[in-house]
């Protein structure tokens, strides 16, 4: 397996260490669990989005969602009947999954629902006040003052 040489970016950026192992994960995923569920992820506003997965046959007591260190992992695992069926053909999988999404810095989980089954999860974008762009204007700086007023007065 080819491996990615991400030098360039960490001479010229800042903060960006989980991005490289983030791309390194996605590169040696298991591809044969890759389309189970199938899921769409959807934006709904510039800070809103959500990830619809493909669930049927799982209820809620089956479905685990969890956020930790910035993965949103959605795990069902299927609760087995008492009274066993026996099926001529089973085309519906009802197989246990887990499915995990990096989440960018920032974004938190704000819901989920499971309607017919399709379970939606809410995320929303939240930058803090002290994160959020500010304009520095020229020359208003305290210190910049107090130097000029101890010049005026030598």
């Amino acid at each position: 397996m080819n491996t990615i040489d991400l030098t360039p970016l960490y001479r010229s950026s800042i903060g960006f260490d989980r991005f490289g192992s983030m791309l390194d994960t996605a590169l040696r995923s298991d591809k044969s669990a890759a389309g189970y569920p199938p899921y769409d992820i959807e934006s709904l506003g510039e800070n809103e989005y959500a990830i619809t997965l493909a669930v049927a046959g799982f209820g809620d007591s089956e479905i685990d969602i969890q956020v930790e260190k910035g993965v949103l992992s959605v795990r069902g695992k299927k609760v087995e009947p008492e009274n066993a069926r026996s099926y001529l053909y089973q085309g519906i999988a009802n197989r246990s999954f887990e499915r995990k999404f990096n989440l960018a810095d920032f974004i938190e989980v704000t819901g989920a629902d499971l309607n017919n089954g399709l379970l939606t999860i809410n995320l929303m974008k939240e930058i803090p006040e002290a994160m959020k762009p500010k304009k520095i204007a020229i020359g208003k700086s305290g210190k910049t003052l107090e130097h000029k007023a101890k010049d005026k007065a030598a």
